[in-house]
């Protein structure tokens, strides 16, 4: 299936474990494509698969990622300094806090990258760099992040199946049909017609803080995560040791909470712009590709854009492809572009302002649609 071949790196290790699930063969006149999937389309996006391997696009540029390491370390210890050697005052308070925001940032991004498998060719070296990079410099479980992510990736926007969308319905309504159905069956958890104003006030500033801080907590310590446990406490001992030694107890408090603030509004505006405003609804068995298509869109390529979403602005080039290293996705975007345009499916493409923009927009929309089917009588 082209799911497993897009997450898993050492094929053959895998498929030695999956042996012993195996319950038979399809007969010869059996058809090995379900009906709700594109036979041509599935054929078209292997022999895609196949050409972007050879084309060496799956293998990771190493000073790449030493380079992009290695200014997040840059940036960490950045942070402290000002503070030492400048003071507490309330300008190299703010500089200090942004720098260690940038840092957090990118670091979240290169998390990203090891989770994926995408920067070493060995997987015991992306887990242990991610182990470092996850828990020791941000502070959260790399297993917590992998359980939760891989889910995302298998079901985009694919209501009880991708945890990211578990906003709909308690806190959020989330795309056109289930508003609508939400209104129809009289359910009101919140005043959806104004979640495109109070989502500025909650989600991107306190899910980290506040939902991922406990979860991740928590999912470590129920799952017996205890060597992320371990590391994530390295975290907090380092953090609160360096920044205590400059900082009054509430200083120190307010530094923590505010750069978590900052950090939150920049990862979920980034990781939403190419999510919410896409169809959001229950999983249609679609084939691989139309799945990824229909809940995912793009952002333009700039060297600040990359930068600045972790090259998550090639969203359908990173869901295609999981395990590429983002410094290809460019390369192989013309490919999908044309496989998009021989099989009339949509390509979204948008400036980063404006995909921002579709977040708040796409709210607003869900939201007048609840209402209209919640009053219509």
């Amino acid at each position: 299936q082209d799911a497993f071949v897009a997450f898993h790196v050492d094929k053959e290790l895998v498929s030695k474990y999956l042996k012993l699930l195996q319950i038979g063969e399809l007969a010869p006149d059996q058809p090995s494509i379900e009906p709700t999937k594109n036979k041509m389309l599935v054929k078209d996006f292997r022999e895609l698969r196949a050409a972007v391997e050879k084309m060496g696009l799956l293998e990771p540029n190493q000073l790449f990622f030493f380079l992009h390491l290695a200014h997040i370390l840059l940036l960490d210890t950045a942070a402290w300094l000002i503070l030492f050697y400048f003071g507490t005052s309330l300008m190299p308070f703010i500089v200090s806090l942004v720098v260690l925001t940038i840092s957090q940032v990118q670091a979240s991004w290169l998390q990203h990258d090891l989770g994926h498998l995408s920067v070493f060719r060995k997987t015991k070296w992306n887990h242990l760099l991610h182990k470092f990079v996850m828990c020791h410099l941000i502070g959260a479980s790399a297993k917590w992040w992998t359980l939760l992510h891989s889910r995302h990736h298998a079901k985009p926007n694919c209501f009880r199946k991708d945890p990211d969308i578990d906003m709909h319905p308690f806190l959020f309504t989330l795309g056109k049909k289930f508003s609508v159905e939400l209104g129809i069956e009289k359910k009101k958890y919140m005043p959806y017609n104004h979640q495109h104003k109070y989502f500025f006030i909650t989600l991107p500033p306190l899910l980290f803080p506040t939902y991922f801080h406990c979860h991740t907590f928590y999912i470590a310590y129920t799952k017996r995560y205890w060597a992320d446990l371990a590391w994530m406490l390295t975290f907090y001992i380092r953090f609160f040791f360096t920044y205590g030694s400059l900082l009054e107890v509430k200083s120190l408090l307010a530094y923590y909470f505010i750069f978590r603030m900052l950090e939150s509004s920049w990862f979920v505006w980034v990781s939403q712009m190419n999510h919410i405003p896409m169809d959001i609804y229950y999983d249609n068995n679609l084939d691989w590709v139309s799945t990824q298509l229909q809940a995912t869109c793009n952002v333009e390529q700039s060297l600040f854009n990359d930068w600045f979403t972790g090259h998550l602005n090639f969203q359908i080039e990173h869901h295609l492809f999981p395990t590429m290293p983002r410094h290809n996705y460019w390369k192989v975007a013309p490919l999908v572009k044309s496989l998009c345009a021989k099989h009339g499916l949509e390509y979204q493409c948008k400036p980063l302002l404006t995909a921002f923009a579709d977040i708040v927009h796409s709210l607003k929309n869900s939201g007048e649609l609840w209402l209209d089917a919640y009053l219509h009588k």
